[in-house]
């Protein structure tokens, strides 16, 4: 038993297949199936595309009290001191730095970091190096 609509005929059901097509479907890969009117207008000659990304600082994602060059260079020290290494102390995280072939510059800095203090997080070794961390909001 075939079921259908029982308001309509199979060749109207098909008329309003056809109509809902383009919403139903979306993009293909042939282009847009998308009926004319719907399209997005392009911009005027003296104004910029459209875009959905950001412009400036809230481009790059920076957390409020850091610049992006300091989320590099924190995101750089997370890259070389794994989990198993947290929380350790300074020996700890210097090894584990090592075992994951740590740039000599990025060695040398943890050689700072005080002796007889145990790290638990990135960020925390981020701050005994001297550095900023972001800014919570109250």
């Amino acid at each position: 038993m075939e079921r259908g609509s029982s308001k309509h005929g199979p060749r109207v059901d098909e008329q309003m297949s056809r109509e809902v097509a383009g919403l139903v479907q979306g993009p293909g890969t042939g282009g847009s199936r998308v009926e004319e009117f719907r399209e997005a207008e392009p911009a005027g000659e003296d104004q910029p595309g459209a875009t959905t990304a950001p412009g400036g600082a809230l481009r790059s994602g920076n957390p409020q009290g850091m610049s992006s060059q300091d989320v590099e260079q924190r995101s750089r020290l997370g890259r070389y001191i794994t989990m198993t290494a947290l929380p350790g102390d300074r020996e700890a995280l210097i090894a584990n730095a090592r075992e994951n072939t740590a740039p000599a510059d990025l060695i040398a800095e943890l050689e700072r970091l005080p002796d007889g203090t145990r790290y638990r997080t990135v960020s925390e070794v981020w701050a005994a190096l001297g550095h900023k961390n972001e800014t919570t909001r109250w």
